[in-house]
């Protein structure tokens, strides 16, 4: 349903700009109205955007899109890693799951702040 293509694409534009998209806003910019089985949906392409890039050598951009509530990734997002990155904070809300957050996403920021691809 969603291109990954057309994804990574607004999570680099986002990266470059230096900003975090709620879900919802995400899924306004592709079209649609939030739901909780788009948000599913979104998260699987999401997830396979992060392994591409992973496999490429690159930070993740998935960290970038984040719950209205409280600007975290949904706790899918640190469940998908776990065995993946071994520095994964041990709850998935406050301080230290704000702290990862934070990092992942300045990781992103620099990183495509700096390629042009």
């Amino acid at each position: 349903m969603f291109d990954p293509g057309e994804v990574r694409d607004i999570l680099i534009s986002a990266a470059r700009q230096r900003t975090a998209l709620t879900y919802s806003d995400m899924l306004s910019v592709l079209g649609h109205v939030f739901t909780r089985p788009l948000m599913r949906q979104l998260c699987k392409v999401l997830d396979r955007i992060d392994e591409d890039g992973r496999v490429a050598g690159e930070p993740g951009l998935a960290v970038l899109v984040v719950r209205q509530s409280d600007g975290l990734p949904g706790q899918g997002w640190f469940v998908s890693r776990t065995g993946v990155y071994d520095d994964l904070p041990l709850e998935w809300e406050g301080p230290e799951a704000r702290r990862y957050t934070e990092a992942r996403q300045a990781e992103a920021f620099d990183y495509w702040g700096a390629h042009d691809r």
